[in-house]
């Protein structure tokens, strides 16, 4: 069902997409393809396999501070498996990474498991970042949509709800006996465990360097697609941060943003005037291109990993 309802729904806004164009939008789109200078998109790509070598490249940080010494090429191979398989079932690619070393490296998976448990709280601590810094830039450009959107009176209500669910929630993280919230706190408390083992690593600035260049990688991509169109070409830096952000959220939360990347991409973009043809076309020209890198490079992983550890 994990993968299943997010495909089923993902189908439906691409149909819906569809059906919601004119034969004029739907051609517009198709030139949008044809006419697209794809040497960017090959310029995306170039960096994007930069990010995966930088993340091969921090984990050998993690496990060496474990004790353990892995083979690059193994755990180069074992992150484009990850993100090949997040393409089915969302973070299942953690899993996957982890069953790699095991495998090949004789690493245990309990081991291995807790060092990318550990990526993922720095990754989504500099996620947090981007949001920050995106919404500082934007603020006013997404306060007119959100009042646009909802009314003020409906804004302020949501919000004094925020507020008390928040307080609700604090009482209960702080003086409730219940136990899947003691079992919340102990998984919070591993979590908060790794994030101080990074700081006792002897390669802790590499390690924090590399995290950062993972999302500058991340960002750097999307930010060049946008010569590959002309309407896109001129938007500013905030519009792509704005965008790489919530584009960011759909790939997390969805089978890697099928059919709700573009979606959201061109939504996105039209707060900055570009039309929503060429935002549609944009999304799908990044996502299509990206998955196609995905699916190259870890099914060749797939090719290769028995084939350079046949000996072990």
């Amino acid at each position: 069902m994990s993968i299943l309802v997010p495909l089923i729904l993902g189908v439906a806004i691409i149909l819906y997409q569809y059906n919601s164009f004119t034969e004029s939008q739907v051609n517009e789109i198709k030139g949008y393809f044809k006419n697209a200078d794809y040497f960017y998109i090959y310029l995306s790509l170039f960096i994007a396999f930069f990010g995966f070598w930088s993340r091969a490249y921090r984990w050998k940080f993690s496990l060496e501070h474990m004790g353990y010494q892995t083979q690059f090429h193994n755990n180069f191979m074992a992150v484009c498996i990850a993100y090949l398989m997040n393409l089915t079932v969302p973070r299942s690619g953690e899993i996957s990474r982890a069953l790699v070393l095991k495998k090949y490296e004789k690493i245990p998976f309990d081991k291995a498991f807790g060092t990318i448990v550990a990526e993922r709280v720095v990754d989504l601590m500099i996620f947090f970042l981007f949001v920050f810094i995106g919404f500082i830039m934007q603020f006013n450009v997404l306060k007119e949509y959100v009042l646009e959107k909802i009314p003020y009176e409906k804004l302020l209500l949501l919000f004094v709800f925020g507020v008390i669910g928040l307080i609700i929630i604090m009482l209960i993280w702080f003086y409730s006996n219940w136990k899947i919230v003691l079992t919340l706190k102990q998984k919070f408390s591993g979590l908060i465990e790794g994030m101080m083992s990074i700081l006792k690593m002897k390669q802790k600035w590499a390690y924090l360097f590399h995290s950062f260049f993972i999302w500058f990688t991340y960002l750097l991509m999307f930010y060049v697609t946008i010569f590959a169109l002309k309407e896109t070409s001129n938007i500013g830096i905030g519009a792509v941060v704005i965008a790489f952000i919530f584009g960011s959220l759909t790939i997390g939360f969805t089978n890697s943003g099928f059919g709700f990347y573009p979606l959201v991409i061109a939504e996105i973009f039209v707060l900055y005037h570009v039309n929503k043809p060429a935002g549609i076309a944009f999304g799908w020209l990044v996502w299509t291109s990206q998955t196609i890198l995905m699916i190259v490079l870890g099914g060749m992983s797939f090719l290769f990993l028995p084939i350079l550890n046949r000996n072990k």
